[in-house]
């Protein structure tokens, strides 16, 4: 079963299904976001870009299509997107 995923008034868009555990495919428009995470997650950038800070943290990360990145469970971090970007995010 395919489910949508809506947040930050529309600006996040995604689909949710389930092959070799859960998974959403989604797309961000540009702006400024904060995600908490209920489990850990592997987030891969399929185009585009996304800035990421890290939980703890007051430096920012960039990646580009192709990379990944890792948060664990019940952790809080920031995404900032300059450019439509596009992304895998897989669940633990």
């Amino acid at each position: 079963m395919i489910s949508f995923n809506e947040y930050f008034d529309g600006g996040v868009k995604s689909l949710g299904f389930e092959q070799d555990g859960k998974k959403t495919v989604g797309v961000m428009q540009p702006g400024s976001y904060s995600f908490g995470t209920d489990t850990h997650e592997t987030m891969t950038v399929i185009s585009g870009s996304l800035r990421i800070q890290f939980p703890g943290t007051d430096s920012w990360q960039d990646f580009g299509p192709g990379s990944s990145f890792e948060i664990d469970a019940k952790q809080n971090f920031g995404v900032e997107v300059s450019v439509p970007s596009a992304y895998l995010c897989e669940y633990a």
